[in-house]
């Protein structure tokens, strides 16, 4: 990567590969590989036209004196790939787990969507947790975070195309969601009851401290680790171990682990972990 490809409409060097590789660590733990350079020059050069400047220096400079730049710098650089009830095999073990806190009194049950990029997961919790107690105001409440502002608006609206829920069944989406007529056609929307279970707001899951109070039946942190290294998941895991009623449950992504954290969380089932009492 020399950053003379005549092809590229702004230079782009292994030195700003490396500043930016930087930077998106220090500021929101993700940690790029080495061959992430043709994603990084395609993002972060749409802010280079949006703010029009002409160099990646420039765009880094412009980057340090104006704070405001960060979130549209990290929104550029995060990876929002989701979908409903996405590792479907979760959800029940939701149910049961939501069923169990109701009977041990512990209401209302609180649950968190981590990251929950646009709003696919944090939806399919709301539907399972309706379907769960058969009503429309179940005992449940939903956080629903995420570090990318522009993903986490899109997930506040609740509209997607019609493509996004063609793997639902036609009861989910006669029950969940709206049609969309007109301007809207080839749209749904999410019923207004299913968003009112969740509350959406911005989050760096590395700032702290966070805004935000335990105690929580069920954690949701898929595919999330992988975007960040060791150390940094052993942070995050350290920090989501107290938030965590001891008999909740903590749900990760399907190619990731956590083998070393033995000594916080136990295995439970496929990708599920509960948390283990400490000394």
């Amino acid at each position: 990567m020399n950053g003379l490809n005549s092809e590229r409409e702004f230079l782009f060097t292994a030195r700003d590969f490396e500043r930016i590789r930087g930077l998106i660590y220090e500021h929101a733990g993700i940690s790029l590989s080495a061959n992430k350079s043709d994603m990084v020059y395609s993002r972060i050069a749409r802010r280079l036209r949006a703010t029009g400047l002409t160099t990646f220096d420039d765009y880094l400079a412009y980057l340090e004196r104006e704070p405001e730049e960060w979130q549209q710098f990290t929104n550029s650089l995060t990876t929002n790939l989701t979908s409903f009830f996405r590792e479907s095999h979760h959800f029940p073990v939701l149910a049961e787990q939501m069923w169990a806190a109701y009977q041990a009194g512990r209401s209302p049950i609180r649950l968190w969507s981590s990251a929950c990029s646009t709003g696919e997961e944090a939806y399919s919790m709301a539907m399972t947790a309706i379907d769960t107690f058969d009503s429309w105001t179940p005992p449940v409440k939903i956080l629903a975070t995420d570090v990318d502002t522009n993903v986490l608006h899109q997930a506040a609206e609740g509209i997607y195309p019609v493509d996004r829920v063609e793997k639902l069944s036609e009861a989910q989406l006669k029950r969940f969601f709206l049609r969309g007529k007109g301007a809207r056609e080839g749209m749904v929307r999410i019923r207004p009851q299913v968003q009112a279970l969740i509350h959406f707001q911005p989050l760096n899951l590395l700032h702290e401290p966070w805004s935000i109070n335990g105690v929580f039946e069920a954690i949701f942190c898929r595919n999330v680790l992988i975007y960040f290294d060791k150390t940094t998941q052993t942070k995050l895991l350290t920090r989501f171990h107290p938030l965590l009623h001891p008999e909740g449950r903590l749900f990760i992504g399907h190619s990731e682990s956590l083998s070393q954290m033995a000594t916080l969380f136990r295995l439970q089932g496929k990708t599920i972990y509960v948390p283990l009492a400490q000394q």
